[in-house]
């Protein structure tokens, strides 16, 4: 399997990224610094780093140009690059703002990253995809729905909701053509720079981004082949498979 995670530098992504290059997978990650990325691939076995802006059409289109011919193809997307709301409030955990203290550049700034995106990346891949014997697959990274609508969240709720929206429709779009489409959350606030300076984290309340390993290597596994337009929630991973494998 040859997969590309974008956002991969560190977080959720660098933990999906590990699991999957652990796993067997040839994994190509991607940050805005190309340095940092080829530095942060050079710990993973077999992994590779490359320069990308989500927000560039331009960067988009050359990163995945170089990822599919490094890689030899891309069987799977993750698009999880983004960026959170310590941007336009760094202390939104213990003293969130009302919107309309958002500064408008802030909000632009989000929403193209963690919406258009998702769009710019998918839109260069999917059709590769397409045309590909085999087919291909895209995991969307998303949030809780508490977050798409919790006070002091505007821009971040604003951003996933869309790009919760735009994996349904993608879902929908690409339906019976041999290209799937699923969401992938952690299920609760994560261990990751997204975090505010005054989160604790060896707090309990706090997930460690490790717990999206499982649900992404098997959705890149056969076992998830055809696996379409699910929204999977990796603290609930086990006894949603379970369930699954139960009621076939």
């Amino acid at each position: 399997m040859k997969v590309l995670v974008t956002g991969g530098t560190s977080g959720l992504g660098l933990a999906m990224a590990s699991a999957l290059a652990e796993a067997g997978a040839t994994v190509a990650l991607t940050g805005r610094s190309g340095r940092r990325a080829e530095s942060v691939a050079g710990g993973l076995p077999g992994a590779i780093g490359i320069e990308l802006d989500v927000r560039d059409e331009t960067s988009v289109a050359r990163a995945i140009d170089r990822a599919e011919a490094r890689l030899g193809g891309i069987d799977m997307l993750v698009n999880n690059a983004g960026i959170g709301m310590r941007t336009v409030d760094p202390h939104f955990m213990t003293r969130p703002q009302g919107f309309w203290e958002v500064p408008a550049d802030g909000f632009r700034a989000v929403v193209e990253t963690n919406l258009t995106g998702y769009f710019l990346v998918a839109r260069e891949v999917v059709p590769r995809m397409l045309a590909a014997p085999g087919g291909g697959r895209v995991v969307n990274v998303a949030v809780s729905e508490s977050t798409m609508c919790r006070a002091g969240f505007v821009p971040y709720g604003p951003s996933r909701a869309g790009s919760e929206s735009l994996s349904r429709i993608m879902a929908a779009d690409l339906r019976d053509t041999g290209v799937t489409v699923n969401l992938l959350l952690p299920g609760g606030a994560t261990v990751t720079g997204m975090l505010p300076p005054e989160a604790v984290p060896g707090d309990r309340a706090f997930l460690e981004p490790a717990v999206m390993g499982p649900p992404i290597v098997w959705l890149a596994s056969d076992d998830a082949a055809g696996v379409h337009d699910e929204r999977i929630v990796a603290v609930d991973f086990e006894s949603w498979l379970r369930e699954r494998n139960s009621g076939r």
